[in-house]
């Protein structure tokens, strides 16, 4: 067996759940799955329609963004992924123009923490960056989204182990976890989260955000040292 194809199926049946779970349409979104240990990760050939792709489509790329295998074009955003990895401990990457989360992107504005769900899994307004300066976006525009990216979350203190989810201004969310299925995982919940927080500013403009008390409760039954959710 060719030593890529556990990331390289890894991949393929992660991205296989965008369309599934209405995150994508058309090509507008990707999945990639590393492998830390041998520096390289696996991700979606740029603009192939998900009823085409295979596991022996995906991409073989190391850290620095260099094509290791394969005979496609990796990803348009294929560099971003690659600075995440080489600067974070994560095993998968999730990119996706999904409905409501890419329309808080264009608003500008961190989705606030409004319910429990949100709270289920982070305890934080979900963050979004501001959009890119001018001098990076005409350098190498997606390497520079990578580091646009680490810039919101260092500048806000949030540790990219608790918060696996961000929105990039006036662009798309991007999400990640120890597995490519985690941040798929995530970037399901973060739509979840876009839309109830939005239809909630529409019954109730002035809705308060979510009381201390709840967040510290339903993050930490989930996630805590006690916590008691699942089996």
């Amino acid at each position: 067996m060719n030593k890529y194809q556990h990331i390289r199926d890894a991949a393929y049946y992660a991205n296989m759940e965008l369309p599934k779970l209405n995150l994508v349409v058309f090509t507008f979104g990707n999945v990639s799955a590393a492998d830390r240990e041998l520096g390289v990760f696996a991700i979606k050939p740029s603009g192939v329609p998900y009823a085409e792709l295979s596991p022996a489509k995906m991409v073989i790329v190391d850290f620095d963004g260099n094509i290791i295998e394969g005979d496609l074009r990796p990803s348009s955003d294929t560099k971003t992924h690659a600075v995440l990895y080489k600067h974070w401990e994560i095993g998968g990457i999730c990119h996706t123009h999904s409905t409501y989360a890419t329309a808080w992107a264009h608003s500008h504005r961190d989705i606030p923490i409004y319910g429990t769900t949100h709270a289920d899994h982070n305890t934080v307004d979900i963050p979004c960056a501001p959009p890119m300066d001018d001098e990076m976006i005409k350098g190498d525009y997606e390497y520079q989204t990578g580091f646009q990216i680490m810039n919101c979350l260092n500048e806000k203190g949030f540790d990219y182990h608790e918060v696996e989810m961000i929105l990039v201004g006036n662009h798309a969310p991007f999400t990640w976890g120890k597995t490519a299925d985690k941040a798929v995982y995530n970037s399901a919940v973060l739509e979840a989260i876009a839309q109830m927080a939005y239809l909630t500013e529409q019954i109730n403009p002035q809705c308060a955000r979510l009381k201390d008390s709840l967040i510290k409760k339903h993050y930490e039954r989930k996630h805590g040292p006690d916590s008691y959710y699942g089996q």
